[in-house]
């Protein structure tokens, strides 16, 4: 079993995916309209939905012949509460380097920049 975590950038990895959850982010859309840009099938486009409705990225509803798909964000607000754990450790880290890189920096007696420690 995995979890939803790994299901949701399991998803997002594939380039086609991301495309169809940035044009459903503008609004819902059929799978026919969702295949347009794609040059590929239509059962094709049909497994790359399955995936984000897996990992609960995608919505679908039915209308008749026609299937509607919706965008679900809270797969994505998930994995972006992860991610900021880490963009504020390497923030910190960043900051760190940059405190650093200005003390090497500062002249020595000679007026020469001080050597990196060996």
């Amino acid at each position: 079993m995995t979890d939803a975590l790994s299901s949701t950038f399991a998803a997002l990895a594939d380039p086609t995916r991301r495309a169809i959850l940035a044009r459903l982010s503008s609004g819902e859309a059929t799978v026919g309209e969702l295949a347009e840009p794609f040059a590929m099938s239509l059962p094709a486009i049909s497994k790359h939905l399955s995936v984000l409705e897996r990992a609960g990225l995608v919505t679908k509803s039915r209308d008749g012949q026609r299937r509607h798909c919706r965008i679900s964000v809270a797969p994505l607000k998930d994995a972006t509460s992860w991610l900021e754990l880490y963009r504020q450790h390497w923030e910190e880290q960043f900051d760190n380097l940059g405190t650093y890189l200005a003390t090497i920096h500062e002249p020595s007696g000679e007026g020469e920049p001080k050597e990196f420690p060996a």
